[in-house]
């Protein structure tokens, strides 16, 4: 009987501010869907830092033909000066930092550039010649690319030096700082959604102040009295979590999977999976912010 009468009251109030709890799921579905996006970019920029730093590499380019580099002034590099190059590199006191030595010819250079762009037509006018033969150097820690780099640049034979982790960092901090705007964006639209979740529930309060003094007067308790209002914004935020939920799924499986995984292959990608990790998260902050806006307001507007 408790139940149905329950029951019946969350159905007459969500009537009764039809467009107020229509209103309360849209803001909250936004609001979450922002928070969803948030932490989905921080386990994409997880999965990329996974992915890269374990293939970090410190990149010797040594000279091609035509280099207006000081160092390349004697043309391309002869095997005389790689074999200078290499001994610096396996000095002793460089050594422990290093974890393996590969030496990439040009052809093997321009065979790994056609491998990882053949989709890019513009990878089909590239020759042998425009590639450059280098050193790949796996680091046993990355951090200490500088010791590796200051031993070989300024070399003869040596026409730049590249850190592929700096690069990656570049690409990271951008993530990162995106990821700060989607969550200042969120953050403002979850003080949104509580606003609108306190407005909902306070009418709906003094729409049946009535009823609820009678329910006081007969000894109802408290928590009686405040539940079905505290149901009617959790069932609002809840839906508003789903649809949000719904929205970040169908984004990642045709924009991030379809779109962006078929032109783009060689990125580790987030996946509906992680969205089915987020998911339940943004509920259950539903459902919290349904629950404070639920306290601050019956605690005043249900008293008789």
């Amino acid at each position: 009987m408790r139940l149905q009468f329950i029951l019946s009251e969350i159905g007459i109030g969500l009537r009764r501010n039809l467009s107020m709890t229509v209103s309360v799921i849209l803001v909250t579905c936004v609001s979450l869907t922002f928070v969803g996006a948030a932490a989905l970019l921080q386990l994409q920029i997880g999965k990329m830092k996974d992915d890269w730093y374990d293939k970090v590499e410190v990149s010797v380019f040594l000279c091609p033909q035509n280099s207006s580099t000081p160092t390349c002034a004697g043309g391309e590099v002869t095997d005389e000066q790689k074999a200078q190059i290499r001994a610096a590199l396996e000095a002793p006191e460089i050594e422990p930092y290093i974890e393996k030595i590969y030496e990439e010819s040009k052809d093997e250079a321009f065979a790994a550039f056609q491998k990882q762009f053949k989709d890019q037509f513009w990878a089909s006018v590239a020759t042998v010649d425009d590639m450059n033969s280098s050193f790949r150097i796996k680091l046993t820690d990355p951090q200490k690319y500088q010791l590796v780099a200051d031993v070989v640049s300024g070399r003869q034979g040596v026409e730049e030096v590249k850190d592929q982790r700096r690069l990656f960092d570049r690409v990271f901090l951008v993530l990162d700082r995106a990821t700060l705007l989607t969550g200042g964006l969120a953050a403002i639209m979850l003080v949104a959604a509580v606003l609108l979740i306190t407005t909902t529930i306070r009418l709906s309060a003094l729409s049946r102040r009535r009823e609820t003094g009678i329910m006081r007067l007969v000894g109802a308790s408290t928590l009686f009295i405040q539940l079905p209002f505290m149901l009617e914004g959790a069932i609002a935020a809840t839906v508003g979590a789903l649809l949000a939920g719904g929205a970040l799924w169908l984004g990642v499986q045709y924009l991030v999977t379809d779109w962006l995984g078929s032109s783009v292959g060689w990125i580790p990608y987030v996946s509906t999976a992680d969205v089915m990790v987020v998911a339940p998260l943004l509920i259950v902050v539903a459902i919290l912010l349904a629950t404070i806006s639920s306290v601050v307001t019956l605690s005043r507007y249900t008293k008789v």
